[in-house]
C-alpha cells in the first residue's frame, strides 16, 4: 500500500498543490495536523482516502490521535505537541510502546525525521509550508508491502 504522509501544511495551498500529483498516486493519505482543514482540501483534490488529526493550530472538533492498522502494521498518528516532540521522542516512544505501535507518525517540529528504535518506526514528514532546520519543503511516500516499509522523502 502506497501512503502519502504530510504535516504542517498551514493552509498554504500553493505548496500543497505541488504535492498533489504525488498524492494522487497513493492508496491512502495521512495528515499529522496543522491545519486539519487542509486534509479536506487534499482529499477533494486527490479523491484519495485520508486519515487526519488536528494539531496545536487547529480548532476543529476532531480527534488529536488515531490508532489504526494498515497492511498488518499498527500506526499511531498524532501531531506530537502533547508528547514534547520538539525536545525528543522519549514521551512519544512511551506512548508508542503502550499502544503496541509499529509506526508512529507525527509533525509539529516541521523537521523531517525517519528513525527506527526498538523496532518502531518514528516518522515526521517535515512541513509542506514552513520547514525548519532544512532548506526544503517535504512530505513522505511510505510503501508497505509484505511487511516491509519503504520510505521516500519528497523534497519540494
Amino acid at each position: 500500500m502506497k501512503i502519502g504522509v504530510v504535516s504542517d501544511t498551514h493552509m498554504m495551498k500553493k505548496f500543497i498543490d505541488k504535492s498533489i500529483p504525488y498524492l494522487k498516486e497513493c492508496d491512502l493519505i495521512i495528515h499529522a495536523g496543522d491545519n486539519f482543514s487542509d486534509s479536506k482540501y487534499i482529499h477533494n483534490e486527490t479523491n484519495v482516502g485520508i486519515m487526519a488529526v488536528k494539531g496545536n493550530c487547529d480548532f476543529d472538533n476532531v480527534e488529536d490521535e488515531l490508532l489504526f492498522e494498515v497492511e498488518d502494521k499498527i500506526i499511531f498518528l498524532c501531531h506530537g505537541d502533547k508528547y514534547g516532540v520538539k525536545y525528543g521522542i522519549d514521551e512519544i516512544e512511551q506512548k508508542a510502546k503502550s499502544v503496541n505501535a509499529d509506526i508512529v507518525i507525527f509533525g509539529h517540529t516541521h523537521i523531517p525525521l525517519n528513525i527506527e528504535k526498538d523496532s518502531i518506526l518514528y516518522l515526521n514528514p517535515g512541513s509542506l509550508s514552513l520547514p525548519r532546520r532544512v532548506n526544503y519543503k517535504s512530505f513522505v511516500i511510505m510503501d508497505i508491502k509484505q511487511g516491509q516499509i519503504n520510505i521516500k522523502e519528497i523534497r519540494l
